[in-house]
């Protein structure tokens, strides 16, 4: 059998070459030598100074087999995320299934827009379309007196969140609703979400890493805006005076979020731009007079 530092060669090449050829996505990483140390974690059950410290150990036939397996899949494309069962976000380890999209990096925006916007008083916050239970869990974490709640549509995507929040001992209440809907006469501070805003249309979705996440999750409508419309339009029902919903969306969708908000009456209306410079999340406050 191989060695761990001859699995990992391998692995690097058959993924470049994978990548080279346009088959695989540069999701989750996409970078095939992070992507194999990652996935050789996963197999030996080690963390990856180990996999440096112990290069010569040869890998057991299961090892090698199993990661062949994972390489292979990979290869096709499907995010490592999935793979693995686990992605980091914030600064938690949350459980990963095909019933959610793999929290990504440039989400974690939202949750610093949201941290800029209030302290850590007693405020009822709401992430609207949670998945993992990512946005409402980092907000959570870092806001101990925050009432954080957290909805989605999927029952298995809700007890994912929930398992989460166990697996990070966290407390998030966990609530079944499109988008506002079932919540009733509920009022909130602060509501965030980060909803499908691609397009029916899209080239995109036919990329091979997006191919394998849920398109409930993704798109929304001829312009991708059909949920961010009805988001913006109900949110003034359940908002306190003053109230401030946050919105994540496409880099080229800001000006028209903007323009919902306007129309609908909301101040304060702000886009903010993400690492890469692209506008990411728009955001605006609701005042009742």
């Amino acid at each position: 059998m191989p060695t761990v530092a001859e699995a990992l060669q391998w692995a690097v090449a058959e993924l470049s070459g994978r990548m080279a050829g346009g088959v695989a996505a540069a999701s989750a990483g996409g970078d095939p030598a992070v992507d194999a140390a990652w996935l050789l974690c996963h197999v030996t059950g080690k963390n990856q100074a180990w996999l440096r410290a112990f290069a010569e150990q040869a890998l057991s036939d299961e090892q090698w087999d199993a990661f062949q397996r994972l390489v292979a899949r990979r290869g096709d494309g499907e995010p490592v995320a999935y793979l693995t069962g686990a992605q980091g976000f914030w600064t938690l380890e949350l459980e990963v299934t095909a019933d959610t999209l793999v929290p990504r990096p440039d989400t974690e925006l939202l949750v610093e827009t949201a941290l800029d916007l209030l302290g850590d008083g007693p405020f009822q916050v709401i992430d609207l379309g949670t998945g993992t239970g990512a946005i409402a869990l980092a907000l959570a974490s870092e806001r101990p007196h925050w009432r954080v709640f957290a909805t989605d549509i999927d029952a298995a995507s809700l007890a994912l969140a929930h398992r989460n929040a166990q697996r990070n001992q966290l407390v998030v209440e966990c609530v079944e609703s499109h988008w506002l809907r079932q919540l009733g006469d509920q009022r909130f501070h602060l509501i965030v979400s980060n909803p499908p805003y691609i397009r029916a249309d899209d080239p995109h979705l036919q990329g091979t890493g997006v191919r394998f996440e849920p398109l409930r999750a993704l798109v929304s409508g001829a312009d991708g805006l059909d949920d961010i419309r009805e988001i913006i339009a109900t949110a003034p029902q359940h908002l306190f005076d003053g109230g401030w919903l946050l919105l994540e969306h496409g880099h080229d969708q800001a000006a028209a979020v903007r323009a919902l908000f306007a129309s609908g009456g909301w101040r304060d209306i702000e886009t903010r731009q993400d690492l890469g410079g692209n506008d990411r999340v728009t955001l605006a406050r609701w005042m009742a007079a």
